[in-house]
Order: C-alpha cells, then sequence, then structure tokens
C-alpha cells in the first residue's frame, strides 16, 4: 500500500458521503458484507471427482457441490450475496434456474484486504461454477463498478450456466469506495483489474479441463461497466486467451482524453446552479460534456449517487496529488472551493497523470471478435465520450471486421433505474443476451451478426426481456 494513500480521511468522508454510498448500494457500489463462511460453503463437496478439482495458484480454494448454481438458489445458500448486484437489473427480468454443478470459492495471493465476502477479509476473491450439464464453453467476467465478485450472478452467470457454459468471475483485486488505496504507483489498482481478470481465465481454463476431461473449446469475456471496459483490454492484449467478447458498456480511458475525469467535472461545476434555476447555460454545459438532450430526468439522481463520488475516487487513483493530503476530495464541494473536483481540468495537469491513465488506456487494437452495447441515455458515461470513441479507434486499427456496435436507445448505465423510468428507459440485459447468443453464432458457426445499428426503443413489450439486434 503506497504511504501517499495513508492520509487522514478528514471531510472526504463526512456524513454526506456517507449517505451517499449507502445510495450507491442500489447502484454502482459495492457494500462491505462481513460475516462467517455459511455451512453449506465450508461443507465437503458431494460430487464425484469434486475434490480433485484444484485451482492452479489459489491461496485458499472451498468446493461445494449444489443442486442449483443459479441465483435462485445460491443467495439463500450463501453462494451468492445479492447486494452485490443489486440495481444492475430490471425487477422484471427472468432467469433460468436448476442447474447443478460445483461452486468453487476462493482467494489468489494478495496483500490487501477490502473484501469482507465470508469473512474471509481478503482481495483477490473468486468465484467458479462448472455445471454439470458442460457444452465446452468457459464465460469468465470481471466485477462492474468497485462491486465484488458476485455482481455479476443475475446479469450473466444464472443465463450462462443454464446455456451449459462454466463461469469464473474476480472481485478484480480490490474494491469499494477506496480501491485507490490499493497499489504504490497512481493507476496500480486499476492495473491490477486487468491482471486478476487474466489470471483467472488461465486458471478457470485450467479448472475445466481437469473437470471436464478436455479444455474449453470456446472462452467468452463478458462484463458491464468497468467489466466491459476488462474485455475491452483483455482482448487487446491477452486475445489468445479469448474466443471474443461481450463488452457492456465499458469505461474508456485514454492517455489524452476522453476519459472519466474529462466529462464529470463540468456536470459537476454546472449542476447545482441549473438544479436551483435551470439556467440555460448550465444545462448547455452538461450537454456539452457529452450527456444526452432527454436525459435530464436523471441528472438528480446521479449528481447524488454517481457523478461526485465517481469523480473523487477514481481522481484520486489516478491524480492523488491534486487535492494535497485530503483522501478523495470534498464531497458536492462548490466551485472555487480549494481542490474542490468540480473544477478539476485534466488538460492542465502534469504529464504524470497522464501517465498513470497511459498504464490502463485502451487502444482499440482488439484480436478477437468484440460485441459492443452502449445506452444512448447512460449518464455516468456519455456514448458519444466513450463508445462512440472507442469505435472510431477500432476501425482506425483496422479492427472493424472484428467488431459490432449497438447503440441501444433508452439505453441507461444501470437497468435497475428502468423501474423508476419506464417511459424514458429500457433495460441493455436481454439485448446483452442477444449479442451473446450473436457471438456464439459468430464464432462457432461463421454467423455474421446484424449490422452496427442504433437500436430503436419498442413502444410496447417486455422491455425487461426481449430485444432485437436489428432495426426493422
Amino acid at each position: 500500500m503506497r504511504s501517499i494513500r495513508r492520509r487522514a480521511r478528514g471531510r472526504a468522508l463526512g456524513q454526506r458521503v456517507a449517505a451517499t454510498l449507502a445510495a450507491a448500494v442500489a447502484a454502482t457500489l459495492a457494500v462491505s458484507l462481513a460475516g462467517p463462511v455459511p455451512a453449506a460453503l465450508a461443507g465437503p463437496a458431494s460430487c464425484p471427482g469434486a475434490g480433485r478439482v484444484t485451482v492452479p495458484g489459489a491461496e485458499k480454494q472451498i468446493s461445494a457441490c449444489l443442486d442449483d448454481l443459479t441465483t435462485a438458489a445460491t443467495v439463500a445458500s450463501g453462494h451468492s450475496i445479492a447486494a452485490e448486484w443489486a440495481g444492475l437489473t430490471p425487477a422484471g427480468a427472468k432467469n433460468p434456474s436448476g442447474v447443478p454443478g460445483i461452486q468453487i470459492d476462493g482467494y489468489f495471493p494478495d496483500t490487501s484486504t477490502s473484501n469482507t465476502d465470508h469473512g474471509w477479509n481478503h482481495d483477490s476473491q473468486f468465484v467458479i461454477r462448472l455445471p454439470e450439464h458442460w457444452n465446452g464453453g468457459l464465460v469468465v467476467a470481471g466485477s462492474p463498478g468497485v462491486r465484488r465478485q458476485y455482481a455479476n450472478d443475475f446479469a450473466i452467470s444464472d443465463w450462462v450456466l443454464a446455456k451449459g457454459y462454466a463461469f469464473a468471475a474476480t472481485d478484480k483485486g480490490n474494491g469499494g469506495a477506496d480501491f485507490y488505496k490499493d497499489g504504490v504507483r497512481p493507476g496500480d489498482a486499476i492495473v491490477e483489474w486487468n491482471d486478476r481478470v487474466t489470471q483467472l481465465t488461465r486458471a478457470a481454463k485450467a479448472v475445466a479441463a481437469r473437470r471436464y476431461g478436455r479444455p474449453p473449446a470456446r472462452t467468452y469475456a463478458a462484463g458491464i461497466s468497468n467489466g466491459g471496459y476488462l474485455v475491452r483490454w483483455q482482448l487487446e492484449n491477452h486475445p489468445e486467451l479469448y474466443t471474443g467478447g461481450v463488452d457492456w458498456e465499458g469505461t474508456l480511458w485514454r492517455e489524452n482524453g476522453p476519459n472519466l475525469l474529462t466529462s464529470l467535472p463540468a456536470t459537476l461545476r454546472a449542476y447545482p446552479k441549473y438544479k436551483a434555476t435551470g439556467d440555460a447555460a448550465a444545462h448547455d454545459a452538461i450537454i456539452a460534456a457529452g450527456f444526452a438532450p432527454g436525459s435530464e430526468p436523471l441528472w438528480d439522481y446521479h449528481y447524488q449517487v454517481y457523478w461526485d463520488l465517481t469523480q473523487r475516487i477514481y481522481r484520486e487513483e489516478l491524480d492523488p496529488g491534486y487535492d494535497g493530503a485530503t483522501e478523495a476530495g470534498t464531497p458536492f464541494c462548490a466551485s472555487g472551493t480549494p481542490a474542490c473536483d468540480a473544477d478539476y481540468d485534466y488538460a492542465s495537469r502534469p504529464k504524470a497523470v497522464r501517465d498513470a491513465v497511459k498504464r490502463i488506456s485502451l487502444t482499440g487494437r482488439i484480436g478477437r471478435p468484440l460485441i459492443t452495447l452502449h445506452g444512448t441515455l447512460d449518464t455516468l458515461l456519455p456514448i458519444g465520450e466513450d463508445s462512440d470513441v472507442y469505435d472510431r479507434l477500432i476501425r482506425s486499427s483496422g479492427r472493424d471486421r472484428l467488431h459490432r456496435y449497438y447503440r441501444i436507445e433508452g439505453g441507461n448505465h444501470v437497468d435497475g433505474l428502468y423501474d423508476a423510468q419506464p417511459g424514458l428507459l429500457r433495460p441493455i440485459l436481454p439485448c446483452f443476451r442477444e449479442a451473446f447468443t450473436a457471438m456464439e453464432g459468430w464464432t462457432t458457426r461463421g454467423k455474421t451478426p446484424p449490422r452496427d445499428a442504433t437500436l430503436p426503443r419498442p413502444a410496447t413489450g417486455d422491455l425487461a426481456n426481449s430485444c432485437s439486434l436489428t432495426t426493422r
């Protein structure tokens, strides 16, 4: 842990931040869940050969043979934690269940301790699920936001397990709202996210080979938000490990922008005035930062839950010197307050800051097929400053034959907000499932997915469970 991170929290963790963190349980941030390992998790596995399946490099692992690996059963049995995916999916989403198999929980060696799941107080926790009826494939995911290893259980794990895939997920090696404390150099914590996905992918391939007697015939990376960023990075840097990937609104990091630190400060400066007076110039400043016209009903929620906290903790990870001794800035500070993140100007910061971002930057040079989904009303990662840009990077790298890009009209950053704004938004979850199916056809049967498109929001129908990748 770097000494620059050992600073008093002071006003950065005051009462208003505590309230914000509580609200964010239903959004992107993980909650701290300590407690003993459930009896079912600690018990011996009963599946034939389960005890012989070991995870290469793991410091700790516990196996369990379960009648159902999906969240319909694993929450009650202690093999998943519902709070870790809270807010990510719409209430009406339907998931399969009744998938028997082996679950392995554990962790790789690490020095940080932010993950309290199962009372382990140890980061680099993972979960690997091995269905009894295997289709020969593996899906690997990193957690969205700063959540933990079960964050993808409802959105991804349940569905791919029912299709016969083995599934593996990681907490990325650090998490929570103070993830920036991990590491020595600025950027280290996020660099570790990439390394941990690579580590788990290699280990999960070996686990599947040991369990089923043959290695996976195909391996897909999949993820939401930061998990989508990890898909992009893996396909750029370790394409040899994967057959393809599905990127659900991945975060874009670019050394010279755009990135989170170029879009969020303008919103933090302008929104209080817009909220108080409806000021047209303040409104236009938020639109100019990349946020879509029509997203205004979402701005207050995102200001309270996402914009401020996200700016401060990611800026602390990549530019800790901006606010001196204060840790993670001053919550909801007014523009003009010394070292206020509302006044942060990425372009004027020292070269060392851009060097830190360069360590985690994306290039667009993917080496395997990739499908990207992004909502037009994403009010955390504005589409015009993120996936639109990443699509252009892929094209400029001459890799567009490997990419399909679907802009989801009415899609927002978290599907849970659909329940509060059903007339404005649409969930991306069913589009992700359609995209995954298209990726299967693309990589196993040579069936070309539908061409790039902005998918119109249906006027009627079961939006929580249906989506078409075509505009017809």
